[in-house]
């Protein structure tokens, strides 16, 4: 999945599980980004550096999801030790995460492994991917981003009052 791609149709749980439908958001631009597993060091890094630059993302109305295989309950386990602020959402037969590139084989120590692949993308306020990076790292990459998304507002056409 590419910048110009349209993103597909999904519906998963949240922590809370509720259902997230992404119809009900067309009209939002919005973050969603793939992460391996949650309390995990890179993966908590990352959370937790989208969720400190929150509430810049939540000025412009663009919210953040965070997916992964694990449940519901786990998602809500997860939030609550860390204190995060993004919706995560549970892809637990990885469709998802296998429909946008995000999953497959992988380096985890050394060793090649299986799963999803730290991945990232901005999708517009029409269901089109703005921007997308794949197999990113965690640290510093929330701050990327807010910036890509930043410019992105600033192409977007005036609102008419």
């Amino acid at each position: 999945m590419q910048a110009g791609d349209m993103f597909p149709h999904f519906v998963l749980q949240d922590e809370n599980g509720e259902k997230v439908d992404s119809d009900a958001l067309r009209g939002v631009r919005y973050v969603i980004y793939f992460y391996s597993k949650d309390n995990t060091p890179g993966c908590t890094k990352e959370a937790v550096e989208f969720t400190g630059l929150y509430p810049k993302f939540m000025l412009r109305n663009v919210p953040i999801f965070g997916v992964s295989g694990d449940s519901p309950e786990t998602h809500r386990k997860f939030r609550e030790s860390q204190g995060l602020k993004v919706k995560l959402l549970s892809d637990p037969d990885h469709a998802l995460a296998k429909e946008v590139g995000a999953f497959g084989t992988k380096k985890l120590y050394g060793k090649e492994v299986v799963g999803n692949i730290r991945s990232t993308f901005i999708v517009g306020k029409d269901g089109v991917v703005e921007e997308a990076w794949t197999n990113v790292k965690a640290g510093g990459h929330a701050q990327k981003v807010l910036d890509a998304m930043l410019s992105h507002f600033r192409d977007d056409e005036p609102m008419e009052f």
